[in-house]
């Protein structure tokens, strides 16, 4: 192995173990979504285990970033970005950034819905910012029930009941921002007193 390549591959251990704690997995917790045992998970992190493609695949799944992100390698001369939507929860997430934990900035797709739709709260660890750039989008926060134009934004703690919709039954877009918990499976809830922060 040329030293080069072997110098790659010694600063993936130290990156998969940034990675899980940024991102507020535990070991256990991983090993659950990948079918790696937590031993081996372990010493891929300790750098016990040399990282190999069959191990690290699962791994860029349960994290949902590229696979290159988890060995560092070089970026191309290419500076076009290749966009790849995620469908989730009846939205439509593109993914902006591409480095693994930290904030995750996406362009959200938001489908036309009608006003009456009843709100189902969701909650999260985390903060959540938010822009809107097309259309109105209706923001539920605990017991508030906002709507905010092009151009407005928002930031909240989500750890607090919210949700987010379309008003006027028209498609809504909008850029948002999450923290390093953002990603995690949302948990419904029951509304509480919100702390919300608008600006126009």
């Amino acid at each position: 192995m040329d030293p080069e390549t072997a110098d790659v591959l010694d600063t993936v251990g130290p990156r998969l173990r940034a990675l899980r704690r940024a991102r507020g997995i535990t070991l256990a917790d991983l090993a659950t979504a990948t079918g790696v045992s937590e031993s081996t998970l372990s010493r891929l992190e300790s750098g016990g285990r040399r990282a190999t493609l069959e191990l690290l695949l699962p791994l860029a799944r349960a994290y949902d970033v590229p696979l290159d992100d988890l060995v560092g390698a070089p970026r191309t001369g290419d500076p076009r970005i290749h966009l790849k939507p995620v469908h989730r929860y009846g939205m439509v997430f593109v993914p902006l950034s591409r480095r693994p934990g930290g904030t995750q900035a996406f362009k959200m797709i938001i489908p036309a819905r009608p006003d009456s739709l009843e709100p189902t709260p969701q909650t999260h660890e985390g903060v959540e910012w938010l822009y809107v750039l097309n259309g109105r989008l209706r923001l539920v926060v605990g017991d508030r029930d906002l709507t905010l134009s092009a151009g407005e934004a928002a930031e909240f703690d989500t750890s607090i009941p919210h949700w987010l919709s379309s008003r006027d039954g028209a498609t809504v877009e909008l850029l948002i921002l999450f923290g390093p918990q953002g990603t995690r499976a949302h948990l419904r809830t029951t509304p509480h007193t919100p702390r919300h922060h608008n600006e126009p």
